[in-house]
């Protein structure tokens, strides 16, 4: 049984946590609000509090865990905070889980974010991909069509299960 880690398990997080233990997953979601954790838990998902500024919190939630979805392409907020979420905090987070049960890398690329945002996130997943050998999948499904986003997060999933 495969256990995933939703790092951003709102609305569609907690909605691809359902499909996921629909097909049997563990599912762990995260929030980095602590008031959002009982409609994570209301879903069937362990929720976890978790910012993903503080990369620490994030791995604090990575035990067992074979598959991360970044589900941070809708985050708002500052703009250079956002950006950092796809920069400095995703290549933090891709060089801590080397030595981790971790397999896998889910990206979501969706939302508002600047081209060069997307163009440096890229650069940071393929350069784990080739250095740590960490595998990867990018969705950039757009999430106002929700029943096509949810199919190519599902997609993802299982490919980089079936690729271990």
């Amino acid at each position: 049984m495969a256990r995933a880690l939703i790092v951003g398990c709102g609305c569609r997080g907690r909605e691809l946590g359902r499909s996921l233990i629909a097909d049997g997953w563990v599912v762990r979601g995260t929030s980095r609000d602590a008031s959002r954790l009982a409609a994570i838990e209301a879903d069937g998902i362990e929720a976890v509090a978790a910012d993903p500024d503080r990369i620490a919190d994030v791995l604090d939630a990575i035990e067992g865990v074979a598959v991360i979805f970044w589900l941070l392409g809708a985050a708002q907020g500052d703009p250079e905070a956002v950006a950092a979420l796809h920069g400095p905090r995703l290549e933090r987070l891709l060089e801590e889980i080397i030595d981790t049960p971790v397999r896998g890398f889910v990206y979501e690329a969706t939302g508002d974010l600047e081209p060069e945002v997307l163009v440096g996130a890229f650069e940071a997943l393929r350069n784990a991909g080739e250095r740590w050998r960490i595998p990867f999948e990018v969705v950039d499904t757009d999430p106002d069509a929700p029943g096509q986003w949810l199919e190519g997060m599902r997609a993802a999933a299982a490919e980089l299960i079936a690729a271990r």
